[in-house]
């Protein structure tokens, strides 16, 4: 049950992130995410007795995961408005690497050797879509492939932090202390920043309310999935690479990219390297 959850997740992720790139066509990537988060917020509030039984020992931690995202959405939203989304969907695979080796030394989990071979094989499709010079629209900035790197890496702590945490509460719980510190933090970032919110074009951006909703289905499938026995952060991370076929099909059909052969041979290699790592 925890694998077709965590699928779940991956196929809805990749959903939402080629709705994120439509959502910015209208608003600013801080507008998106601050009413995005709001509205996501928003959909888990009926659950707010159940979340004021959590024992308040463990908020401090739910704080510290939602600051992390704080910090990795805006770089991947900010990556996610400028470059093409297929090859952000491929380079989103790379957290990958950075969940494994969380997972191995700090919840101890067991590198074996295909899970080694795997993720040499998911470094060698990393590395071939960003060695092969591409012109036009596909054209990516380093700076850009840095913030996706970083993205990668926060949410790569939080999924860790996500194994934890559901050992000690409910999926209810986790989701709406989580929401409702990212919904401070934005909140607080635009304050500070003094950036001017465009209320009414947000609410008539359409593309925001999906991503909301989709957004609360994939993470309550996702706590979930963390809170099985059997599952793992490095398992659950190789599986959630789904996503990138459905960022690849999305920037073909909704985007015109190009290249989408090239895109799918690097993405194959590196699902070829999930599989024999999850076998």
């Amino acid at each position: 049950m925890w694998i077709a959850l965590v699928c779940l997740y991956g196929i809805l992720k990749g959903i939402r992130d080629v709705i994120k790139k439509k959502a910015m066509e209208k608003n600013t990537a801080m507008e998106v995410l601050f009413f995005y988060t709001l509205v996501s917020f928003l959909f888990v509030t009926p659950d707010v007795k159940n979340a004021l039984s959590l024992d308040f020992h463990y908020i401090g931690f739910i704080m510290i995961k939602s600051l992390i995202i704080f910090i990795a959405w805006i770089c991947s939203f900010r990556a996610i408005k400028k470059i093409p989304i297929g090859f952000y969907g491929i380079m989103d695979m790379s957290r990958v690497i950075f969940a494994t080796v969380l997972g191995v030394f700090v919840l101890g989990e067991v590198l074996t050797h295909n899970k080694i071979i795997g993720m040499i094989m998911v470094l060698l499709g990393l590395l071939l879509v960003n060695f092969v010079k591409s012109g036009g629209s596909d054209r990516v900035k380093p700076v850009f492939i840095i913030l996706v790197l970083i993205s990668c890496l926060g949410n790569a702590v939080s999924e860790l932090l996500d194994k934890m945490l559901m050992q000690h509460m409910n999926s209810g719980q986790l989701q709406f202390w989580y929401m409702f510190f990212l919904v401070v933090l934005y909140l607080g970032y635009l304050l500070v920043s003094r950036t001017k919110i465009q209320w009414r074009s947000l609410f008539k951006n359409y593309w925001v309310w999906i991503l909301s909703i989709l957004f609360v289905i994939g993470d309550k499938a996702l706590f979930v999935a963390c809170a099985s026995e059997n599952s793992t952060v490095v398992a659950m991370t190789l599986i959630k690479q789904c996503s990138v076929l459905v960022t690849i099909a999305g920037g073909r059909l909704v985007f015109k990219e190009q290249r989408t052969f090239y895109k799918l041979l690097c993405a194959g290699i590196i699902i070829a390297g999930i599989m024999l790592a999850v076998a």
